[in-house]
C-alpha cells in the first residue's frame, strides 16, 4: 500500500517593503498569476513598476510584428492599470530571440539603479513549468539576467558607464521573486484580488484571441482559477500565487 505524497505547504511572502520592480520578457507574462498579487500590494500602497524586455510583437501568428507591437504595448498598459500600476516601460528587445548576455544585464542593471526597488519580481526561468511542459527561451534568458543584474546594480565597478550616465549603485534589493516556478516555496494570498488578476489578463484581448478557442490559456478565468486554487491549497487560502525566492544582499 502506498501513500500519496502531498506538496509542502507554502510560506507566506513578507510584505514589509514599499517598492518593487517587475521585469519580464513579454506583455502578459505577469498576468498568469503575479498580477493578482500585484493588485494586493498596490492596494496596500506599495509602488510597483513594470518593465517589459520585449513588446511581444511576435506573439500573434496572424499579425505582422510592426502592427502587433503597439497593440500589445497598449494592452499591457491597460492591464497594468487594472491592478494599480501606472508605470510600464518597454526595453525594445526583439521578441522570441532574447539572448542572455552582457547587453541585457547592463540594461537591466540600469533600470534597477534608476528605480531602486526593494523587491524584484520576474517570471519562472527554470527549464520547465513542472513535468514535461517546457519553458520558453525568452523567459529563461530574462530571468537569469534579472538575477545577475540585481547583483550588477550594486557593484560600481561593473558597467562603469552607468556611473557616467548618473546611475549610482543600488544594493538595496532584498530578493528576487520568480512567479510560477515549479520550485516555488512561498506564496501570497490573492483571494481578495483574484478578480482583478483575471481582468488584467482579459485586457490582453488580441493576444488571447490569437491563441484560438480551445487553447488551454485562452479562457483567462478558468486557467487562473486552476493555478490559484492549487497554490491556495498549499498556503491555506482560497487563492494564492506562488513564487520561488532568491535572497539577495
Amino acid at each position: 500500500m502506498t501513500t500519496e505524497s502531498r506538496p509542502e505547504p507554502y510560506e507566506a511572502l513578507p510584505e514589509d517593503w514599499e517598492r518593487a520592480l517587475a521585469i519580464v520578457a513579454h506583455p502578459d507574462d505577469l498576468e498568469y498569476g503575479a498580477a493578482a498579487a500585484i493588485a494586493r500590494w498596490a492596494r496596500q500602497g506599495k509602488r510597483i513598476t513594470y518593465v517589459m524586455v520585449t513588446s511581444g510583437e511576435a506573439g500573434i501568428d496572424g499579425l505582422d510584428p510592426d502592427e502587433c507591437r503597439p497593440l500589445r504595448e497598449a494592452e499591457q498598459v491597460e492591464s497594468a492599470r487594472i491592478v494599480g500600476v501606472d508605470t510600464v516601460e518597454f526595453l525594445g528587445y526583439p521578441d522570441g530571440v532574447v539572448e542572455y548576455g552582457l547587453p541585457l544585464r547592463r540594461d537591466l542593471s540600469r533600470v534597477i539603479r534608476r528605480h531602486r526597488p526593494e523587491i524584484v519580481i520576474t517570471g519562472n526561468f527554470r527549464g520547465t513549468w513542472g513535468g514535461a511542459f517546457l519553458n520558453q527561451a525568452d523567459h529563461i534568458a530574462v530571468g537569469r539576467a534579472v538575477v545577475d543584474a540585481v547583483r550588477d546594480a550594486g557593484n560600481r565597478w561593473i558597467f562603469r558607464e552607468l556611473l557616467d550616465e548618473g546611475h549610482q549603485p543600488w544594493g538595496g534589493v532584498r530578493a528576487v521573486w520568480a512567479n510560477g516556478s515549479p520550485e516555488s516555496g512561498h506564496a501570497v494570498d490573492t483571494t481578495d484580488d483574484f478578480a482583478a488578476g483575471v481582468a488584467s489578463l482579459e485586457a490582453h484581448t488580441a493576444y488571447l484571441a490569437g491563441l484560438g478557442q480551445g487553447h488551454q490559456m485562452a479562457d483567462a478565468a478558468e486557467f487562473l482559477e486552476g493555478m490559484g486554487r492549487a497554490a491556495g491549497a498549499r498556503l491555506g487560502t482560497r487563492f494564492a500565487a506562488g513564487f520561488e525566492v532568491y535572497p539577495m544582499g
